[in-house]
């Protein structure tokens, strides 16, 4: 059996969809295994060892798309793939799973692409209360002659596996910072995908500040994408700024890749992130985590992890316009970000670390 997965775009929906890798895997040992995947959130999967093959294609627009996708379908053709399984939905994603040339091609029900697939699934809605991964689940129940294998998604976490060298680097990094083996690393990561899910930046300095002057052993490291950099640098300076002599406990390790991110989680104390894509990978690790929600419910993208690994999701509950689908804010203020007070992260911050 050859098994093709396509999951293009976004870091955390990858990082989702690696649950699915493992039971496929369970339930074809002998199969070949395949996985399409877009080249930001490629390290998730790229030595993930439950796969062959790691796909990388360009994110590129125009005719440089167009060239790359023809090129690419050359491939997955010679490839004569059994079971093409798209667990995307996107417009490009459904063409290369129709171009592909499987046998069965499995994917969402989605008005204008339902015809490229074989097998057809339903596709939950997008602001019902049901978890991603679960989702993603659906695809498998339309596999020809479904193994009994495949049957309980809750025993499979998510997981990125450790690049070796990007640990050593993480661990001289922090060396060289000045944190020692008996520092407790807390990682702040700062920026998301979109406004929609940005904390408040004083919000941010608030947390930092007041984690970092509780512990003597404590350092925060922040994290962000390349776009929200400077916004980084501003939290930190203000945390400095009201530290005073305690300034030191905010650590500056300079711009971190993905592998180097799930490094550094793993030999944390604590990750506080909102819903994006580092708060996903650092559910691959066995590092507490407290998750911050705006517009996202928790019980739709919240880390999926072992029934031991401590989680706890920060979310405004009483709010008629949550969730919403983020196209716009209807009432102005991003009342669902705005009105989560630094004191409520805090605590469960500390809860996680207790």
């Amino acid at each position: 059996m050859k098994i093709l997965l396509l999951r293009l775009r976004l870091i955390g929906d990858v990082v989702f969809t690696t649950p699915v890798i493992r039971a496929l895997r369970r339930a074809y040992p002998d199969g070949r295994l395949a996985y399409l995947v877009e080249q930001d959130a490629a390290p998730v999967v790229i030595n993930n060892p439950h796969l062959d093959e790691v796909i990388v294609v360009a994110r590129r627009r125009g005719a440089r798309r167009l060239l790359d996708d023809l090129s690419l379908v050359r491939r997955l053709r010679r490839e004569r793939f059994d079971v093409a399984i798209d667990m995307h939905g996107g417009p490009r994603s459904a063409w290369l799973t129709w171009a592909s040339g499987a046998r069965e091609r499995i994917g969402y029900d989605i008005r204008g692409r339902a015809w490229m697939y074989t097998r057809i699934v339903p596709r939950a809605r997008d602001l019902r209360p049901r978890h991603s991964v679960l989702n993603q689940w659906d695809l498998l129940e339309a596999l020809p002659g479904r193994p009994r294998e495949l049957a309980d998604p809750e025993r499979d976490a998510v997981e990125m596996a450790l690049d070796a060298s990007a640990d050593a680097r993480m661990r001289t990094r922090l060396e060289r910072a000045g944190v020692g083996a008996a520092d407790e690393v807390i990682v702040v990561h700062v920026s998301a995908g979109n406004p929609f899910r940005r904390w408040p930046e004083a919000f941010f300095a608030d947390l930092v500040t007041t984690l970092a002057a509780r512990g003597t052993s404590r350092r925060i490291v922040l994290s962000s994408g390349p776009s929200d950099r400077e916004a980084a640098v501003r939290i930190a300076t203000a945390a400095r700024n009201r530290l005073g002599a305690l300034r030191d406990r905010v650590v500056d390790l300079g711009e971190f890749d993905l592998q180097e991110l799930r490094a550094l989680v793993g030999l944390s104390r604590l990750f506080v992130g909102g819903d994006s894509g580092p708060l996903h990978i650092a559910a691959s690790t066995p590092t507490p985590i407290v998750g911050i929600y705006g517009p996202t419910l928790a019980a739709r993208s919240a880390p999926w992890r072992t029934a031991g690994a401590r989680t706890i999701s920060v979310e405004k509950q009483d709010l008629p316009c949550r969730p919403c689908n983020q196209r716009t804010c209807v009432p102005g203020d991003f009342r669902c970000l705005t009105t989560l007070t630094p004191d409520t992260v805090i605590a469960a911050a500390e809860r996680a670390l207790a």
